[in-house]
């Protein structure tokens, strides 16, 4: 894959994630904080965003999105890799959403406290 190709991957990845961040802000604010792990002035400013702005956001050259999963354990859940105590997928997912959530809340909390 040449950087050309790179970047326009970037780019569509780029828009995708920001039309999708604004149509949840826009259906379910509350949702789409907890699932995008956004702050609320991040909302805002993403609900406010018209088209035009979004495709010039969208064609940095740096992905806007991250994994926020940073701990050993959750991708062991997610994955279902190194899984001893559960068996079932499902409680293994709700398991690494609880994480998740929990992280998301201290997340939340440090950043209110500044």
């Amino acid at each position: 894959m040449d950087s050309e190709q790179l970047l326009a991957e970037i780019r569509e990845a780029n828009l995708t994630y920001l039309m999708l961040a604004q149509n949840l802000i826009r259906k379910d604010r509350a949702e789409a904080l907890y699932r995008l792990g956004l702050t609320e002035e991040a909302a805002d400013l993403l609900s406010m965003l018209t088209p035009a702005q979004l495709l010039k956001i969208a064609s940095t050259n740096m992905l806007l999105c991250r994994f926020r999963v940073d701990d050993d354990m959750v991708w062991n859940l997610l994955t279902s890799h190194n899984v001893k105590k559960v068996d079932n997928s499902t409680t293994t997912q709700l398991h690494a959403s609880i994480l998740m959530a929990g992280k998301f809340a201290e997340s939340m909390s440090t950043a209110s406290a500044h």
